[in-house]
């Protein structure tokens, strides 16, 4: 059963809109999309959209902290729902997938800088580099 956003858009401050809607649960069903293939799954869901409404849709629900963005080098950015567990990613640098990793150790953040240089640190962003499992076993063929 899809999640009812309409709380969660309301709590963050945002307008209830069928794009906002769509964008949080195509982000639900498939974390890690990027806005080609958000735009492509709002368009099949409510009809027209524009890449720029996606955009704006994506910038709104980033800035309330519904949603994180997670940019990879290299690649374009990705986007999932923000669930303030501070997790990681595994990026296979063959097929470009992404999955979730726990937090390598201790509380959020879980990476502590050598020196802060006063910042209060309160999130670390790692993307764990390498082959998965599927083209792993393919160039060991």
């Amino acid at each position: 059963m899809e999640k009812d956003w309409n709380h969660d858009l309301r709590d963050a401050g945002l307008r209830v809109t069928a794009g906002r809607v769509a964008v949080l649960s195509e982000l639900d069903a498939h974390p890690h999309s990027g806005v080609t293939e958000l735009a492509e799954a709002v368009r099949s869901r409510i009809g027209s959209t524009s890449l720029q409404a996606v955009y704006d849709t994506l910038s709104a629900l980033h800035r309330s902290g519904l949603i994180r963005r997670v940019e990879p080098a290299g690649q374009p950015p990705r986007y999932e729902i923000q669930h303030g567990d501070n997790h990681h990613h595994l990026m296979c640098r063959s097929c470009a997938a992404m999955f979730d990793v726990a937090c390598s150790v201790g509380h959020s953040p879980c990476l502590s800088p050598s020196d802060a240089r006063g910042f209060v640190v309160d999130e670390a962003e790692v993307i764990y580099w390498g082959l998965c499992a599927q083209c792993n076993e393919s160039h060991e063929r």
